[in-house]
């Protein structure tokens, strides 16, 4: 053979795995995720239902995932919120030193652990679309998670993917909705309509781009919670760059 016809065959073989490397590429599934919502509220302040309606809307939407953390600092001004938390208010003031804010606030949205604005306003600042709930180009690039529920067990699994940055797995359980009656406080007198109440948050474990899994119990969820969102954000409260929602029953 000579040299020519080795460069020639060297040229196609390099050409056929080229060619080879890109199909696969093209036929890698890409893992998308939602845009995550989440609203720091309380039952005691009077600026909160035009955000809580606001999660309730958000929650329809295919491509959102919306939750509502319930914090505990109005308690003391007459009402006691039954879904206050501590460590909502301990995630709140995370995102303040993340984000570099002033100071806390309610009602407060922030989105995919990234940027705040305040609740209840129009949707359009959220960067989720037009708000049609058709799921039509509005989910995000994100990791590859996937949420099963087997034999009263909660199973997460998050696929390989290199050079991923050090991340904390959040398993968050909710309930979709309630109806609270306050008789005292800044909403006396108000029935408030209250949509994917956060009621338990539990740091899993880490997660820097290799296969795992996680089998979690129902029971370790809170008794009223009947939803489950798994969280994947970058350490130290940063970006999300994962998140599933699964109703368990």
């Amino acid at each position: 053979m000579t040299s020519a016809s080795r460069i020639a065959v060297f040229a196609s073989l390099a050409a056929l795995l080229l060619s080879a490397n890109l199909v696969n590429a093209q036929s890698r599934p890409v893992a998308s995720r939602p845009t995550v919502v989440e609203l720091y509220t309380s039952e005691g302040c009077s600026s909160c239902p035009p955000a809580e309606a606001q999660i309730g809307r958000l929650a329809q939407q295919r491509d959102v995932i919306a939750l509502a953390f319930h914090v505990d600092y109005w308690d003391d001004l007459g009402w006691r919120d039954r879904f206050g938390l501590p460590e909502a208010v301990i995630r709140q003031r995370q995102y303040a030193h993340t984000l570099r804010l002033p100071s806390v606030y309610t009602p407060q949205l922030v989105i995919d652990g990234q940027r705040d604005l305040v609740g209840g306003g129009g949707d359009n600042g959220i960067g989720i679309g037009n708000g049609n709930g058709n799921g039509n180009g509005n989910s995000k690039p994100g990791v590859p998670l996937d949420l099963s529920v087997q034999n009263g067990s909660l199973t997460i699994t998050l696929a390989a993917q290199p050079q991923q940055a050090a991340c904390d797995v959040l398993l968050v359980g909710y309930l979709p909705e309630a109806a609270s009656r306050v008789t005292r406080g800044e909403n006396a007198g108000r029935e408030l309509h209250e949509f994917n109440i956060v009621r338990s948050v539990r740091k899993l474990g880490s997660w820097q781009g290799e296969q795992r899994t996680f089998n979690v119990p129902l029971t370790a969820l809170a008794a009223d919670a009947t939803g489950a969102v798994v969280l994947v954000q970058q350490r130290d409260q940063g970006p999300i760059v994962g998140a599933a929602a699964q109703l368990l029953r």
